[in-house]
């Protein structure tokens, strides 16, 4: 039953990703080019994708999930350097690239070979998190 669920959760959220655009590399990096040719519709799925969560971490707290496990804590409101250092590269890849992790898995099966190289890097990266993380603190803490 739990990977029906997931599965199901899963193509919802890629349908969704689709038929909203994120998808489209060229209307992502319209959402960034405000000093240009700037399209402001993707603030309209950020909003449908912040609010519920917004409002589902006021309601989580004493809870448990249908299908087992635990809901994950709320993250920290601490700004420090892994969080800027990992907002910056997410937002030059996303600037770059017009994909996240979850539009370019979406988009895996239909956008050839940048696809394919897109999901290679992002992997790297992701590999490369801890280790450059650990440098981080180590430069963080002789600072």
């Amino acid at each position: 039953m739990r990977l029906l669920l997931a599965f199901a959760a899963g193509g919802l959220f890629g349908a969704g990703l689709f038929i909203s655009g994120m998808t489209d590399t060229t209307k992502v990096q319209g959402w960034l080019d405000v000093f240009g040719n700037w399209d402001p519709t993707l603030a309209f799925v950020m909003g449908g994708a912040i609010i519920p969560m917004f409002i589902a971490w006021r309601l989580v707290p004493n809870r448990q999930p249908l299908v087992g496990g635990t809901f994950p804590s709320a993250p920290r409101p601490e700004l420090d350097h892994r969080l800027i250092t990992g907002s910056v590269l997410f937002g030059m890849g996303w600037g770059l690239a017009g994909l996240c992790p979850g539009p370019a898995i979406a988009s895996i099966t239909y956008n050839g070979w940048g696809g394919v190289l897109f999901m290679v890097a992002m992997l790297a990266g992701m590999l490369a998190a801890p280790k450059t993380g650990t440098v981080l603190d180590r430069l963080a803490a002789k600072a």
